[in-house]
């Protein structure tokens, strides 16, 4: 049966690996927005290097653990969020300020709330890593 929430799965899988202390997962099914996520992760510090297999049928992502991630999921409904508002859904979904990345979409491309600051561009808030 195919997935309903790629994005969801590939969080999922990454939360539980870390928590059973996997070095690696594999997800199955991806997409340019799903590599465009684990970009921003990976930047962030908390995953290693990913790639992608190309099985035939819709591929998988190979993903190296450092060991680093405590919680991540996905925001669900996805929240929009302008430049002003972003310290605003950091403080719902982190622990603290300095910890976490939250995965920020934006007409600029997937980046990090971080970036979104600096930038002072909005999005659609879609997952949370810390």
């Amino acid at each position: 049966m195919p997935s309903t929430n790629l994005l969801s799965n590939l969080m999922n899988a990454i939360k539980l690996s870390e928590q059973r202390g996997k070095k690696s997962c594999v997800v199955e099914g991806t997409s340019k927005f799903i590599g465009r996520v684990l970009a921003v992760i990976q930047k962030s510090g908390y995953i290693g290097e990913f790639e992608f297999i190309d099985d035939g049928r819709g591929g998988k992502l190979k993903i190296q653990l450092l060991g680093r991630v405590n919680d991540c999921g996905v925001i669900v409904p996805r929240v929009s969020v302008g430049s002003a508002q972003i310290d605003q859904l950091a403080t719902r979904y982190l622990p603290s300020k300095d910890i976490g990345v939250l995965v920020i979409s934006s007409s600029k491309g997937v980046m990090s709330h971080l970036e979104a600051r600096e930038k002072k561009a909005g999005g659609v808030a879609v997952a949370y890593v810390y």
